[in-house]
């Protein structure tokens, strides 16, 4: 089950974007910096237990460019080994056989030679320290510093400093797509990842609350022009909806909806919505970067792994129990989110191993086709007692309303709904124009101010954030509207928008269209005003279903209760959201993959399922 073709040229829509990859994906400095000796170790393992299921990629997590030294942390500044024209490179103390200028040409030599793919996380735009060094650009058609107009053009020509990256301020910045300079600077990394072999580049800072989208579409096109494949993938995912991934997932291959996900049963739990939301808005599978792109929900942390923001490790196993682990990939798999294992295989146990190798999970990560949640389920809870019934139709479960602020890109319709109001002759309040339909409920509304304008060194921002806006919470304090958090959030954290002490950072800066649309100055997204529903107990239990290629009907059941469940459903429910499958009456043989149970049903399948715990049936019906 190849995710990727051998061929070096691609004319067409190449097999390698028809599925989900599948790959292993080394932690590095997020949480083990990791070495050449180290990654090579896991890759030759990748290559003989888990390529012949189809794992074919390695990938390098991020920092490999940063040396290992007393003072290096992930927002450190000065520790990075950068070349002469401010490209990352690998640190040569880990990474030996980058000496020279080979970069990572001879680890790809192996990883090839293993019969397996490459890859590497990048940052965005261009580093600070490359921005502080004022390194010229390479012109990759002339070899030599990029030339325009009679001048030599400089790192500090390019860089946007007040577009940091957000959870990494002193290491990334973005550069001016709008000028051909920063376009070469682009373009000089992306052709020299792929002169080092490279077949798959993460792509970090650039999504989510940190979206850019000019950057992204450059890169695209960099790729698209290239004689061989490379995965194109975004991270990190937080405040993704699918109104923005819509905007980039023709130009990738995968990209990021999620926060970090660690081995919490939270960070599991805080993706069925989202999951629930990308399926049926049909972002499974839509068209991408030569062929197709994936909603990514981020690395499988199970096996042998270590803490976050740790340099050193791995040294503990995943704090998930063997149901919350099978919950986890089940989902993965039912969702065909890319299988991106995040431990260390070196200390790969059977039980890890079998679960990330099971073969019904893997026919339906790559093959199954109408992947969406399913409706039709009901529970009942065991008790000690005397069994208690709680009947929950998911279809019809009750909702509670919640107005919430958010960000959404400036293309949605429902970005357009803002509009002044004036209080007195000094005080005007921007509002939200949708009325609630409580009357007892007043549209939401934020205190409006131009940026105050201080002395010395933030006056240069003035020009640029002329007609831009501060919007306080409420009148007299010094709380503004922040749209981009400054560190990556995970699981519960979600959220579009913050208030934080008034300053001048981009993210804090809006703009009131005539349109009626809040735009954020730093993101480019818009700020919108939702009704999130709430549910009322249904959230409990949920059930996903797919349809595999030789006709097998996949139903995933998930307890999200804390207490052991029995969950139903009607076989007949299935013509609902299967209207060209006849159901009704259907004689459907089964099998359970975590039990080993086997029968014949025609009215309905009831399952006890453990606490956390999931269901996986395979139906053949007639």
């Amino acid at each position: 089950m190849n995710q990727v073709p051998s061929e070096t040229h691609v004319k067409t829509e190449p097999e390698h974007a028809s599925t989900p990859p599948r790959g292993w994906n080394s932690y590095d400095s997020f949480c083990w910096t990791i070495s050449e000796e180290e990654f090579l170790q896991n890759a030759e393992i990748v290559s003989n237990r888990l390529k012949p299921h189809g794992y074919e990629y390695v990938v390098v997590d991020y920092l490999w460019y940063r040396r290992k030294v007393e003072g290096a942390y992930t927002d450190s500044l000065g520790f990075d080994v950068i070349d002469e024209w401010g490209r990352p490179i690998p640190d040569p103390g880990r990474w030996p056989s980058s000496k020279g200028g080979k970069g990572f040409s001879e680890v790809a030599k192996k990883v090839h030679g293993m019969g397996l793919k490459f890859g590497i996380h990048v940052m965005r735009g261009i580093s600070l320290q490359a921005f502080n060094a004022n390194t010229p650009i390479l012109d990759t058609v002339k070899g030599s510093a990029y030339v325009d107009s009679g001048r030599q053009w400089r790192a500090k020509d390019i860089g946007v400093k007040e577009r940091a990256c957000a959870w990494m301020s002193h290491g990334f910045m973005s550069v001016n797509t709008k000028l051909e300079a920063g376009r070469a600077f682009l373009r000089s990394l992306y052709l020299q990842y792929a002169e080092w072999g490279v077949d798959f580049v993460k792509h970090d800072c650039v999504f989510g609350d940190d979206l850019d989208v000019e950057e992204i579409t450059f890169v695209s096109e960099v790729l698209r022009k290239l004689d061989r494949p490379i995965i194109y993938s975004l991270s990190p995912g937080t405040s993704v909806t699918p109104a923005m991934a819509q905007e980039v997932s023709g130009l990738v291959n995968m990209y990021r909806i999620t926060g970090d996900d660690w081995d919490t049963w939270r960070d599991v739990l805080s993706h069925f919505d989202i999951t629930r939301d990308f399926s049926t808005a049909k972002m499974i599978g839509a068209k991408g970067l030569l062929g197709r792109s994936w909603p990514d929900l981020d690395m499988l942390p199970l096996g042998w792994l270590t803490d976050p923001g740790s340099n050193e490790g791995p040294h503990r196993t995943s704090n998930l129990n063997l149901d919350e682990q099978r919950t986890q990939i089940t989902l993965w798999a039912m969702a065909k989110s890319p299988l991106m294992f995040g431990g260390d295989v070196r200390k790969l146990d059977e039980t890890t191993y079998n679960l990330i190798t099971n073969p019904t999970l893997l026919e339906i990560n790559s093959f199954s086709l109408n992947n969406m949640e399913f409706p039709y389920i009901t529970s009942r809870r065991r008790c000690r007692s005397k069994e208690k019934v709680l009947s929950q139709d998911l279809a019809e479960g009750g909702m509670l309303g919640i107005r919430a602020l958010g960000l959404i890109t400036c293309k949605d319709p429902k970005a357009n709904g803002w509009s002044t109001k004036a209080l007195d002759q000094d005080l005007e309040q921007i509002c939200w124009k949708e009325k609630s339909e409580s009357k007892f409920e007043e549209p939401p509304c934020l205190y409006k101010r131009k940026p105050l304008i201080a002395s010395g060194v933030e006056m240069i921002y003035k020009k640029q954030y002329e007609g831009k806006l501060h919007l306080l919470e409420s009148d007299g304090m010094e709380l503004c509207l922040d749209a981009s958090p400054r560190r990556r959030l995970t699981s519960k954290e979600f959220g579009g928008g913050s208030f934080s002490p008034c300053k001048w950072d981009a993210n804090q800066m809006w703009e009131l269209n005539g349109t009626g649309s809040l735009v954020n100055s730093y993101s480019g997204l818009c700020a919108t005003v939702d009704l999130l529903k709430v549910d009322a107990g249904s959230n409990e239990i949920r059930s996903w279903i797919a349809t595999g290629r030789r006709g097998e009907i996949y139903l995933a059941i998930f307890n999200l209760n804390p207490k052991k469940t029995v969950i139903s459903t009607n076989i007949a429910d299935i013509g609902k959201v299967f209207p060209w499958k006849n159901m009704k009456g259907a004689s459907c043989k089964y099998h359970e993959i975590w039990s080993g149970k086997s029968g014949v049903t025609k009215q309905m399948i009831s399952i006890a399922v453990e606490k956390h715990g999931c269901s996986l049936f395979v139906l053949t019906c007639d």
